[in-house]
This record gives C-alpha cells, structure tokens and sequence, in this order.
C-alpha cells in the first residue's frame, strides 16, 4: 500500500491496529485536522485480523462521506470507487474492488437491519460520533448486539474530536481508549460582543469585512441556517474586490456548490465561506486562518405530544465552540472571532443534546420492531430514548397500520420499512400504490426529505410541478430514486394536476386543516392551530392537509402544505368523518354542553345542539375543561389547600405509598378524584369545594388515612394547651409560635412519629421573630441567653427565665408582684 502522510494521529495508528486487533473494540479521541477520518481506515486496511473482510466507515453528512471517500481514493492515487467508494441516498460508487465504503450513517443502519451479520464487513468505524445523531446512536447499538449476538469477530471502533470518552467507552465495556492530542496551531481566540438587539446577519457581516480587512488568508463563518447565510451574503454583496470569492456552505446546495466551497481558493484569491454547522466536522477547507462563529445553531425540536418537529435556534455547546475554533489552526497559526461576551462561554452546555432525546422515534420504533425487539432498553443506547416519544410513535405506527395491537410488525409494516422513508410517506407510498398512483406519491415523499427540491414555496403542488421539471443531477438523481421506490407497487397511472393533497391523506391524517378564524388561519384534526402568510396563495383556501410545520403546539407556522377537499377525505379516508352526539367543555362559556355533530377530529363541520346534559359523561367533558384551563381554576377551600400540602411534604419525604397532589400529578388524575366527587357540575362556577376536598382524600390509600394525622398533623399541640398550626407549604413543616409558650420543653417538636423536626419560628410577645431554630434544646442552653438579655429590656412585663426548659409556659405577662 502507498505510504501515508505524516499526520497527527499517525503516532497513534498502530495502537489502533493492535487494539481491534487484541480486543474487538476500541475508542480514538483526536482533535479536528488530525487525520483520523481519511489515515484511520487506510492504515487498518493492512491488518491482518482484517482478512479480506470490508471496512465501513460511517460519517454524518453526505459531504464529508464524498470527501472522505475522494481524499482517501487520492493518497491511493485512485479513483473513487475502486479501492475506496462511498454509498449513500441518492449517489453510490462502489465495485467488485471496493474494501472501504464511506456510508452514511443512515445508510449503515439499513445496511445492519438487512443484513444482521454484515456479511463481508471486518470493521465498523463510526466516525464524529460526538454528533450523536440518532442514526449513528442506533447504528452503534445495533452493532454492538450483532458483535455479541452473532459477529464476534466484527470489529467496532468509535472515533471523536470532542468526546464524552468516559460514557461511550462504559457502552463498549471499558475498551481501550486512544487519545492523539495532535499538532494544532496556535490559535488566538477574540470576543465581540454582540449588541442586545443587533441582527447576528449585522454583527457578522460587520466582523468579516473587519477581518478581512486587518487580517490574510480565507475565512470562515459560521450561522445558524441557510437564512442567515443568505442575509449575510447580501450584506457582504460588493464589500470585496474580485480576489475574495464568498461561498454559502449549507445542506440543501447541490453537489457542485458544496464542492466549490471546500475547495481551495485559487492562488491569489482568497474565501469567505458562509456555513451551518455542517462545516464543524468531516471537512477540511484549505487555506483557512479566519474562523468567525455566531455562536449559534439551529436544532430540531420534536413535540411528541403534537407531533410536530421545530427548529429552534440555540448557543452552541462548549465542545461545538472548540470544534469551530479549531479550523482556524489546521495549517498554520490562526484567529478564532467568537461574536459573544466571554464571560458567556462558561455558561454554554458540554456538549449538543444526542438527537434521540429530541426527535421523532416513529423511524426508530419501525425499525425496532423489524429487528424483533419491543423494548428499546434491551439495546446499548447511550442514552435511552424517552418512554413518552416511543409512546406517541408506537401510537402512530398503529394508526398507520405498521404495528398490530401486539407491537410486532405488519405485513404492511414490513412493506414500509422496506421503503426507506419516514414512516407516514411510506404509508403514502402504500396506499397510493393501492389505487394505480405509486409513483407519484414516492416523487412526492422524496421532494418532502430532499431540502430544496421544487423550489421555496409552501404550495406542494406547485413545488410538485416544478420538481417534474426540474433540471440538474440532484433533481435527475431524485426523480430516478422515485422510481426505484415506486418499483414493485400499482404505478399503472398518474395523477391529474391539483391531486397532491388526496396523496398526503394518507401521510398526515392528523394535519387536515380548516380555514378557522379568518385567511391563513387553521384548525387540524389533532386540535392544534396552523398559521401561514395572508399573502400566501394557499391561505385563502378552505381546507389544507400540513405536511411539514413548526413552532409553537398552539400556533404552528406552516411550512408545507396543499389543498384538500371534504369530498377527498370522504373518498380517501371514509371512515375519518362520522356524526355523533358529543357532550363537550365549551371553553368559551366555561360550561358543558351537548351537540350532535359531524367531525374529523377536533375538526367540526356541522353540529346541531342537543338538551343540557347529564350524567359521568357530563363530570368527564369538564374534567377537559380542568385539563384546558388548570387546576387554578377550582375552588378549592383552605383545608383543600392544606391537604395537598401536608400529602406533598409526606409524598416527598417519605415517598411511595404517600401519593403525589401536584398541579401536574392531579391533572393526570382528574378520573379518579374529581370525575367521581362531581356529578352534578355541569360548568366551573358549579364545581363542589366539598368534593374536591373528598376527592383528594380518596386519592389517599384506606389504609393510611387513619396515620395522616398523625404523621402530618394540622396543628401543634403547645405545652400551654394551645393550638398552632403547621404550615406545609415550604420545603420543610414550619411551626411560628411565641417563645413563652414552649418554656418547660425539653425535647424538640418533631412529626411523622418524631421523626421529622419542626423548623420552630420563634416570635416575641408581639408576634415579631427572633430565631428560627431546628434544636429547640440547643437554643435553650446557647443563644437563649443572649435573646433573653435583649428582650427582657423590650418586653418587660413577660418572664423571661435564665432556664426555660424548666420554666412554665404561658401566654400571658408577668403577675403584678413579680
């Protein structure tokens, strides 16, 4: 094999040979420009442990999976797709000679699932794994039961510049762990600080030109989105003569563009390259000294609950803030420009939030259950998926018709999951291909997960037009990908103009929407609202189905969308619109009625009213009223209040079987202690304070009702007779009482068996505190002379003793003759 360069993780490679060699697994920790992207795998090839077995190497994105690929083919002096090639969505180039494939990381989780044993395939290396996208976290975890399931002799090994080691190695079972520090150059980090207020396009472009003014060499910037890249170049648009080229850096920018960003600037020429985080990793763009970093990102966001994905814009994490940093200093010394306040820095997260925390798991759960496991924890996840997200895609799965009420998988789940689409656009490859239309709807579901396709507009079936249409390889590359996702399926026909709605029924059931409340406003079925721009051509239309949107749950922005009719729904979904009689909360009026309605979802089109209701169902459509507008709402009575503090200070002290009365516990709850206690309410002026108060006793199990008073009493008991009550609503029980009133007590007041000290607030004869104690007993023999010696000149007519703990406790003054 051709020598390699001399880089720096060249020092570490034959540790990582031996390791894989030795052990199976290994973990390398190397900074950005070390060369563990392109020398790592080269090196691994002249193993023996390898065989002839292939070597994969996963990357995040398809541009550092092509410029991988391309950098390795060139220090073989090869050609793509010989002795290095790379496989991804829309472009593969491999050959019979091909022995490391550049995947991505979606690819190599289809690649496992189809094949469990990756028959051919020595070596996984996951690589810029800090990324943690949810492919490469159920990439690895599904690697990791094939290695100790059926490979044994597969060997995996996890690479990162920014790495949380300690984590990701107790996944691997304590593996070795390999760290190359590198050679990184000096790099001179600077803050601007941005003005509260100022556009980040404003403050970038400014520090750019400033830049590029006092300083050589290219520059790279990076913004949270492609918006704010466009922004900037405008702002940028004639700032530089002819030597300085500025290059836009993003996901959705053909092939060709992408490439000309990286590229090296020709000599005498110099860069500014505007890009997403995409530019963080994988990559290397020659020439680069200048690193100027907004300091944000762009996110996405799942809402389980509406289903709906919203980016948002957020400070980037620590190791993000490095990684950017360090492109600055691959070559030669560079100037890190961080456009915040340094003080900022220290405040800034570890490390990115692991998508599989904060996506839809529909996919995940698919997949799942083709692989024959129901229970995500069964597999090595770093971290576990939520049980609430799983929930709601296990939820939809079964609407769609993917899993059966057993959770396994369908014969149509089995036909989804083969299409290698998000779960809903398979469905409506499915069914469309049910009635002749296959391929229109696999051109439709590809145009949905292919950025930019079409063009900008929110009008599907207008950007459908253009895509029919549309020139260059991507769009050629799309539209070939269509028909290999329509082959097998009823493509007997094509849909007229003006059917892309009837197509995404299928896909998005719980996003038909209804003209409601004026142009651009929406109503879904799943009962949230959608907004678009009055301007907008489809914002005068009656009904929509949503494919894509973000924002709020309340008020989401529409990003996509095409129009339907209620005739459409009736066709493609009739069982969807049915009439039946409803008794409902009528928020507006706070009261409950009934109506015989015809609907789909939340989505009413006629309803004629029906008598005034009676009855549980009357107490269960208030109880959503409750849900709707909180529990502040209900009158609860002083003993009401005190209960739920005196059951939260036992639930958080002791625990389980005391129950949990928060807001949102009791929310949860509201069919076990409030549907029952509220028969006769018919709206929330009628709600009964007496059965809220017997309905939380209720929540309280028979058994432990009889100890409530005494491990949580109401009130204290004082050594003068008096009762004083005990206040639960901080972090511990707390007692005020006046002083004189425990004289003679020798022990401290405690609760819950005398186990649970009072926090005492002790008061004057005039009520005003003069110590907080939890050591009644300490109090008497310290600090009690030094409060004894000030009060006594206050308040003269009261005992005072030199020993209160053998005093008589009163509640009144001195006698005369004292």
């Amino acid at each position: 094999m051709t020598s390699l360069p001399e880089l720096p993780v060249s020092h570490a490679l034959p540790t990582i040979g031996t390791a894989l060699g030795a052990q199976s697994r290994a973990v390398l920790s190397a900074p950005p420009g070390a060369g563990k992207t392109t020398l790592v795998p080269l090196y691994l090839l002249s193993q023996d442990w390898r065989g002839d077995g292939k070597i994969v190497l996963l990357e995040p994105r398809r541009l550092a999976a092509r410029a991988a690929a391309s950098r390795m083919a060139s220090l073989l002096g090869e050609t793509v797709g010989e002795t290095v090639g790379y496989r991804m969505r829309l472009d593969t180039r491999i050959s019979a000679k091909t022995r490391i494939e550049v995947v991505t990381e979606g690819v190599f989780a289809r690649m496992i699932l189809d094949d469990p044993e990756l028959s051919g395939v020595s070596t996984v290396i996951f690589d810029e794994f800090h990324e943690r996208s949810l492919d490469a976290d159920f990439g690895l975890a599904l690697a990791l039961d094939v290695q100790s399931a059926l490979r044994d002799d597969l060997r995996v090994l996890v690479m990162s510049a920014t790495l949380d080691v300690a984590r990701v190695a107790a996944l691997l079972d304590q593996p070795p762990v390999i760290e190359s520090m590198g050679r990184s150059y000096p790099i001179d980090i600077r803050y601007q600080d941005r003005p509260g207020g100022e556009r980040i396009e404003d403050a970038m472009a400014r520090a750019i030109v400033d830049a590029h003014t006092r300083e050589s060499g290219s520059i790279l910037a990076f913004l949270p989105g492609q918006a704010e890249i466009a922004r900037t170049e405008e702002r940028l648009d004639g700032r530089f003569g002819p030597q300085t080229l500025i290059a836009p850096l993003y996901g959705n920018l053909t092939q060709t563009e992408q490439d000309a960003a990286i590229r090296p600037a020709e000599p005498g020429m110099r860069k500014v390259v505007l890009a997403t985080s995409i530019a963080e990793t994988s990559i290397t763009i020659d020439g680069v000294r200048i690193v100027i970093d907004s300091g944000l990102q762009r996110l996405p966001v799942f809402e389980a609950s509406t289903g709906i994905t919203r980016l948002e814009t957020v400070r980037v994490s620590r190791a993000s803030a490095d990684q950017r940093a360090g492109r600055a200093g691959r070559t030669e010394p560079g100037i890190a420009i961080r456009l915040w306040h340094q003080g900022q820095t220290a405040a800034l997260a570890a490390f990115t939030p692991p998508q599989i925390l904060s996506s839809d798991l529909s996919g995940l759960v698919l997949d799942l259950a083709h692989w024959g496991v129901q229970d995500a924890r069964s597999l090595s996840f770093v971290d576990q998926p939520p049980e609430t997200t799983l929930s709601e895609a296990r939820a939809l799965l079964l609407q769609l018709g993917a899993l059966g009420k057993d959770g396994a998988l369908t014969a149509r789940g089995k036909m989804m999951r083969d299409l290698a689409l998000p779960p809903r656009l398979a469905a409506m490859v499915i069914s469309a291909g049910e009635t002749g239309h296959a391929r229109d709807a696999a051109a439709l579901a590809v145009l949905l997960t292919e950025q930019g396709l079409g063009g900008p507009s929110l009008d599907l079936e207008e950007r459908m037009r253009r895509f029919r249409s549309e020139r260059g390889d991507r769009a050629e590359g799309s539209r070939q990908l269509a028909a290999r996702l329509a082959k097998g399926l009823d493509v007997a026909k094509a849909m007229e103009p003006g059917q892309t709605g009837r197509l995404l029924l299928h896909a998005f059931p719980d996003r038909i929407a209804l003209q409601r409340g004026g142009r651009g406003r929406f109503l879904m079925t799943n009962g949230r609202g959608a907004e678009l721009p009055e301007t907008d051509r489809l914002a005068g239309s009656q009904m929509l189905v949503i494919a894509d949107l973000t924002g709020r749950a309340a008020r989401g922005r529409i990003l996509a969308a095409a129009e339907v009719s209620r005739a459409d729904i009736e066709e493609e979904l009739p069982d969807a619109i049915s009439t039946g009689d409803q008794t409902f909360f009528d928020r507006q009026n706070r009261q409950v009625r009934a109506r015989r309605a015809t609907r789909l979802g939340a989505i009413v089109f006629d309803e004629t009213p029906l008598p005034r209701p009676t009855g549980e169902a009357v107490s269960r459509a208030l109880a959503e009223g409750v849900r709707e507008l909180g529990l502040e709402q209900l009158p609860f009575s002083k003993e009401a209040i005190q209960l739920r503090e005196r059951m939260g200070f036992l639930h958080r002290s002791i625990g389980d079987p005391w129950p949990d009365l928060s807001d949102e516990a009791l929310l949860s709850r509201l069919d076990e202690w409030f549907v029952p206690y509220q028969m006769d309410a018919r709206g929330i002026s009628d709600i009964s304070p007496s059965g809220l108060s017997n309905g939380l006793m209720a929540l309280i199990p028979h058994g432990l009702q009889r100890d409530l008073s005494r491990l949580a009493p109401t009130h204290f008991e004082a050594p003068t007779g008096q009762r004083h009550p005990i206040q639960y609503h901080g972090e511990e029980p707390t007692l005020t009482i006046r002083v004189q009133e425990l004289f003679g007590l020798k022990h401290h007041p405690a609760i819950g068996d005398g186990r649970l000290p009072l926090l005492l607030e002790l008061t004057s004869p005039a009520h005003r505190p003069i110590q907080t104690t939890r050591d009644l007993p300490g109090f008497w023999a310290g600090s009690w002379k030094d409060v004894r010696a000030d009060m006594r000149g206050r308040y003269p007519k009261h005992p005072w003793p030199e020993r209160p703990d053998d005093a008589m406790p009163t509640t009144r003054v001195k006698p005369r003759d004292t």
